[in-house]
């Protein structure tokens, strides 16, 4: 199969044509070179048809139920008229490199759904690569006219605040655990939820539901508000039997009409693009910082003497920054 011109790729993403949106965010993943040129070109041809979609970021331990969670609250927005997009970012093999990819199997009633589209992606053991992929693949879902984008996240590591930063609304589903549930969570994921989700709330999970709830609710009084016009809300839901989904969709609908009444969303939309330039720099600088070669030449005998303890780190970075062609003070 040839690969589609730059025209081919704009007007079938325009047309929602599955087939070329896929294409579309493959040459947008690529990390060759000589994709990366094509690749901006086509996501400045879109831009100017992106921004109107919920951006929603769903995180949770593993086991959590984020997949059937997103089942369910997918397959009710399509049937209300909504087009729902899900950028699954899956944990990368340590090992391998490869990518688990499985979230078209375990979300069985919105992969076939004719008004949604799943895109597995492994995030390569980076949350730069969760940021750079998932982003510009949100702009090209965009662009093709779905109105609402799911970012599923690992559930571990770093990709949570990563995925924060590039979505509107942030929720952290838990298990029903009560205070032990709250042992395991780090402050910080919770000072980033828009919303606190306890999934599984159901059977004889029910008490443990309620208990775990009272504690959140009790946790959040001692945490800064995320943002100072709208509560960090707490729910119950099941993903099985769809209890408490409809709750959570309502508080993420009233949460947007309320920041873009007060213009916090396009404030914090244009702070999003900000952290966002400054993250590609950063990266940008890093990767020819490393591909220096005399930096590449020095740096195992520098390294060797860091941990060796005979050059201190900050005479090591000096040492390095002063190859690369950084003086110290500059």
């Amino acid at each position: 199969m040839s690969r589609p011109s730059l025209q081919e790729l704009e007007r079938g993403v325009l047309a929602a044509d599955r087939a070329i949106l896929g294409r579309a965010i493959t040459l947008i993943e690529s990390s060759a070179q000589k994709d990366h040129a094509e690749a901006q070109a086509l996501l400045a041809r879109l831009l100017p048809r992106t921004g109107g979609a919920y951006r929603i970021g769903i995180t949770g331990v593993p086991g959590v139920g984020k997949s059937t969670f997103i089942d369910e609250l997918g397959t009710r927005l399509v049937s209300r008229g909504h087009k729902v997009v899900v950028l699954a970012v899956d944990p990368s093999s340590a090992l391998s490199g490869g990518a688990i990819l499985g979230d078209k199997t375990r979300m069985a009633r919105l992969s076939v759904a004719e008004g949604a589209f799943i895109r597995p992606s492994p995030n390569g053991r980076s949350p730069g690569g969760v940021a750079r992929r998932s982003r510009e693949a949100m702009l090209v879902c965009e662009a093709a006219g779905f109105d609402v984008v799911l970012v599923e996240t690992v559930g571990v590591g770093q990709s949570e605040t990563a995925v924060a930063d590039m979505v509107d609304f942030f929720l952290l589903l838990m298990l029903p655990g009560a205070g032990d549930e709250l042992q395991g969570i780090k402050k910080g994921v919770l000072e980033l939820a828009d919303a606190i989700v306890v999934n599984k709330s159901d059977g004889n999970n029910v008490d443990r539901a309620r208990l775990a709830l009272g504690d959140l609710r009790a946790a959040l009084r001692y945490l800064p508000r995320k943002r100072q016009s709208v509560r960090t809300q707490v729910f119950s839901t099941s993903g099985l039997t769809g209890e408490g989904i409809d709750a959570v969709w309502a508080n993420i609908v009233e949460q947007r009409q309320t920041l873009q009444a007060s213009g916090e969303l396009a404030t914090l939309r244009a702070d999003q693009q900000r952290t966002w330039m400054w993250t590609l720099i950063a990266e940008r600088l890093d990767r020819a910082f490393r591909a220096d070669p005399t930096v590449a030449t020095e740096l195992p005998l520098i390294e060797a003497n860091v941990l060796s303890g005979t050059l201190t780190p900050t005479a090591a970075a000096d040492q390095l920054l002063d190859h690369f062609g950084i003086q110290q003070g500059d």
